[in-house]
């Protein structure tokens, strides 16, 4: 009898639909939802595998919420997630993948530059054995030349200052597996953090897909240039203690500095070079030199702070088909 039992459940094993979950997060796209869903469920009815869409608001001040609550009373697939207030596109990010059920998540924005043509191709890769797929972009046509310039040495920097190697031009367009989600509930709950290096980081059989980030329907993007430079320290400082060691280089060009004068005046005997202009200018690179690091460690204990602190990464208001199970973390 129990024999028979476990061929049994071997068998719906094999006939039942594998999962997808689809994670998006919203934040003041009322403009975009309408045609983000149409898309995206005229895809997702076409692939083999059964389907949840998993909208996060994330504190929307527009009439966001209320579509992503029609469309769930319209269709049980559809999940709605809402914060109290706007916690952030990562926290955002991490909600939806707490939440989701499925086999194989992906992680894509509403605006449609997350082309949702690359599901089917996504599908193929999970089926392949891959666990994590990182979507690189070739092009960004909504981005102009500050923002690819700014990406690319980005991406050189964090390459050159961290032990983990990037995928250049790597974007919050992923999917990773059952088992990488769980790695990331589990062991990745930073609350200054760089979701996509987590999921290039935890390893497991990965791959890349290439596509070209379209220009969005609608809204414009929300991440300013000081978001983005902010952003960017953070990442440095999670993924490189480098910066810290600063002061060792300085120092030791210091020290070298100081012997040079100190031979030129043995041997000259002609007593320290002369020079008000040249003094000052040595003082003024030696203080700002002083006054950045002392900045990179100011950066590193806001970040230890922060994390002593121990505040939830997000704190969901209410939910929709997702039952009475509220998570806050």
């Amino acid at each position: 009898m129990k024999y028979g039992s476990q061929t049994d459940n071997k068998q719906e094993r094999k006939t039942m639909r594998r999962l997808l979950s689809v994670v998006v997060s919203v934040y003041n796209e009322e403009e975009a939802l309408a045609q983000f869903y149409q898309v995206t469920e005229g895809i997702l009815n076409t692939i083999s595998w059964d389907y949840e869409l998993v909208f996060v608001n994330d504190g929307s001040r527009d009439q966001s919420l209320p579509i992503l609550n029609h469309l769930a009373d319209s269709n049980p697939k559809v999940k709605v997630v809402s914060f109290s207030r706007n916690f952030g596109h990562e926290a955002a990010m991490i909600a939806g993948i707490d939440y989701s059920q499925g086999d194989g998540i992906i992680c894509m924005d509403a605006d449609l530059q997350h082309p949702p043509a690359c599901i089917p191709e996504i599908i193929r890769h999970f089926e392949d054995g891959y666990e994590v797929i990182n979507m690189v972009r070739t092009k960004n046509e909504s981005a102009g030349w500050f923002k690819n310039m700014a990406s690319s040495a980005f991406y050189k920097l964090i390459n050159a200052l961290s032990d983990v190697k990037f995928e250049s031009n790597a974007s919050d367009f992923f999917a990773i597996s059952r088992n990488v989600a769980a790695v990331l509930k589990e062991n990745y709950r930073e609350k200054v953090r760089f979701l996509r290096g987590y999921v290039q980081n935890v390893g497991f059989p990965k791959t890349t897909i290439e596509y070209e980030a379209r220009a969005r329907v609608a809204g414009e993007s929300k991440y300013s240039i000081r978001k983005l430079f902010q952003f960017s320290v953070n990442t440095i400082v999670c993924f490189s203690n480098l910066p810290l060691k600063l002061g060792i280089f300085a120092g030791i060009f210091a020290g070298f500095l100081g012997l040079v004068v100190l031979v030129y005046t043995l041997f000259t005997r002609s007593g320290a070079p002369s020079g008000y202009a040249t003094i000052v200018i040595l003082n003024c690179f030696m203080f700002a030199f002083l006054f950045l690091i002392v900045g990179i460690i100011g950066e590193y204990i806001s970040i230890l702070f922060t994390e002593l602190k121990d505040r939830p990464i997000y704190i969901v208001q209410n939910t929709r088909n997702l039952g009475e199970n509220i998570k806050n973390s």
